[in-house]
């Protein structure tokens, strides 16, 4: 590993492979198809895609080759909406005051044709709902561009196409494929140092000049100086209102992220120093998170990768044989063509002030130190609006805190989606994030929450 694992990002060796706490490769799904091909009942994987466990035993099923590049494709895409259960219907859905039974959601399932089309479904007498609503909002999650790369198959996202078969009925048709790459993708964990996370409360008036004076005699009281440390980053958080008709509703929070190397640097001292200002600088002090701690370790996530042919898949299946399946597939010439979207001008007319959520959904997450966030329109008229008014310009303007990153937009019209990739919104990754959501799962909500000039026209 030391000698051929490779950066994902660049592709160039990552050499000190002794600092590692975790490296695992993810597999495909040929391994799965050998050992249900040698009779097993139950399969037990390594790191494995979280789609190639639905593509392993649709590929058995219909006795597809490596190179069913369209059926694999829609069998990749089955395994990623059902990889979050009930999130395909109706979990983490923006609109859920439509949908029934939420406060108990039955879990999906997938019915995967031989040509790869699936028909997602969910049990019977259950909460929830399978709509194209649900079913784009969970495509949307966790993923790049057009091209979502697998060890199995490349799925070409821009190829899918949804439509409603009935109650609890969502038909996903249309799924292109192309060889996948060469390398696998390889997760890497290891040791980032250690961190202390010191919150204090500001309540009331003058808020900004509270956390000026914290900050300040913090610094005066630490043994240590910013310069001292690998990493610090101060914010307020303004959860208080005008008026407040609560004390919570008084309270804002300085918070300070102090990471090191070196566990003493960010241990007791430090957060003493925060604790022994409660009588001596601004009023109403009150900390949260109790009195002295030490630091506390945290690991960072690293993406690679690692050449298919140097990891092969070894299959064992009690009181039979031992058999190796190669990683590598082969590569083939394929031509894609992506799937049009609606052929509808965007509405003129007059507008009204209103939160851009009123009409669209979304859904976002964490892949690795990046956020996606994508956002669906639920009406052709919609689609021709938001892909118009939605421009990376217009997001990083929409949330500030990603106005210096790069930010790439990629259009999926035959879901009538947007996803956003934002670089470096998390840092490190979630383990090592000091953003009150590490994982960007309510970063769509956000986005929803702003207010933007809607046409009268697609308001209900």
């Amino acid at each position: 590993m030391t000698t051929c694992c490779r950066h994902f990002e660049t592709g160039e060796p990552i050499k000190d492979a002794s600092a590692f706490l975790t490296a695992n490769a993810y597999l495909g799904c040929w391994g799965i198809v050998d050992a249900l091909d040698q009779g097993a009942d139950i399969v037990i994987t390594g790191r494995t895609t979280d789609a190639a466990i639905v593509c392993g035993p649709a590929a058995w099923h219909h006795g597809w080759s490596r190179t069913d590049w369209n059926a694999l494709a829609g069998a990749v895409v089955a395994g990623h909406v059902i990889e979050c259960g009930t999130q395909a219907t109706g979990g983490n859905y923006s609109f859920f005051t439509e949908v029934p039974g939420m406060a108990r959601v039955g879990f999906p399932w997938a019915e995967i044709a031989e040509n790869g089309e699936t028909v997602i479904g969910k049990h019977d007498d259950t909460g929830g709902q399978v709509s194209i609503g649900t079913i784009t909002s969970q495509l949307l999650y966790e993923i790049g561009g057009p091209e979502y790369f697998g060890p199995d198959v490349t799925t070409r996202f821009d190829t899918i196409e949804l439509s409603q078969e009935g109650p609890d009925r969502v038909r996903i048709h249309g799924a292109q494929g192309e060889p996948p790459p060469s390398m696998l993708k390889v997760c890497i964990n290891r040791p980032g140092g250690f961190r202390q996370d010191l919150n204090v409360c500001l309540t009331g008036l003058e808020i900004e000049a509270k956390a000026k004076l914290v900050e300040e005699a913090f610094w005066a009281a630490c043994p240590y100086g910013p310069e001292d440390f690998a990493v610090v980053e101060t914010r307020i958080v303004r959860t208080d209102k005008p008026d407040p008709q609560s004390n919570e509703e008084a309270t804002a929070f300085f918070k300070l992220s102090i990471k090191d190397p070196d566990a003493n640097k960010v241990g007791r001292a430090v957060s003493s120093a925060l604790i022994e200002l409660a009588l001596s600088s601004i009023p109403g002090f009150t900390s949260v998170g109790g009195g002295p701690g030490g630091g506390r370790p945290f690991g960072v996530y690293q993406p690679a990768r690692v050449p298919a042919e140097i990891v092969p898949q070894e299959v064992v299946v009690l009181g039979g044989k031992t058999s190796e399946i190669s990683s590598v597939i082969p590569s083939s010439e394929v031509s894609v063509t992506p799937t049009p979207g609606p052929k509808v001008a965007a509405p003129e007319g007059p507008t009204k002030r209103l939160p851009l959520g009123t009409i669209y959904g979304a859904r976002s997450g964490d892949k690795g130190g990046n956020a996606n966030l994508g956002i669906f329109a639920r009406s052709d008229e919609a689609w021709a609006w938001l892909d118009r008014f939605l421009t990376t310009e217009k997001l990083q303007e929409l949330l500030p805190e990603t106005a210096d990153l790069r930010v790439d937009r990629y259009a999926l019209p035959a879901i009538r989606s947007l996803n956003f990739v934002l670089h470096g919104l998390l840092g490190e990754g979630v383990a090592a994030s000091t953003r009150q959501d590490g994982q960007a799962k309510s970063l769509g909500e956000w986005l929803r929450a702003r207010v933007v000039d809607l046409p009268e026209a697609l308001l209900p």
